[in-house]
């Protein structure tokens, strides 16, 4: 199984990217793992929210595979505890999921095409956080997630 990180919006700020940099490299050590930040689409300036995440939704739909499995990231999703997403990610690899992808939309969200296209939607927390962070948070956790499959000690339950 491979994870696939995508998130709208610009690269890794300096103040999050090391931190990502470093669970990148953790997270690498069980399954493969890839950064896809996708740019907002150009000419956006004068279009209204609801236009900008039907422009942002066709990036993300060209890209997807239908074979993929999307993990939408959304503050209306389910909430799951570290051991939960490890168990998560357990029946993904027992159901033979090739590309596991999690995708952090735009600054409005993500179309009604892609929240229909999504296999799971998750939900990190009740609070809102900024996109930048949800990447180091996402990666840490997912990091957190393989140790405890793994029966590691960085996790202390």
């Amino acid at each position: 199984m491979k994870f696939q990180i995508w998130s709208i919006g610009k690269s890794h700020e300096p103040y999050v990217s090391e931190g990502i940099e470093i669970f990148t490299k953790r997270i690498s050590n069980y399954y493969p793992v890839q950064w896809n930040i996708l740019a907002s689409p150009k000419n956006v300036a004068g279009l209204h929210e609801a236009e900008l995440k039907i422009k942002e939704g066709e990036i993300i739909t060209n890209l997807l595979k239908k074979e993929d499995y999307l993990v939408l990231l959304d503050e209306r999703g389910k909430q799951l505890s570290s051991e939960g997403l490890a168990t998560f990610l357990q029946q993904r690899g027992n159901e033979s999921v090739k590309n596991l992808v999690f995708l952090i939309g735009g600054a409005y969200g993500v179309s009604d095409a892609v929240m229909k296209r999504a296999n799971y939607k998750w939900s990190l927390s009740p609070l809102v956080f900024p996109h930048q962070l949800v990447r180091l948070i996402l990666a840490e956790q997912l990091y957190r997630a393989c140790s405890i499959l793994r029966n590691e000690k960085y996790h202390h339950s």
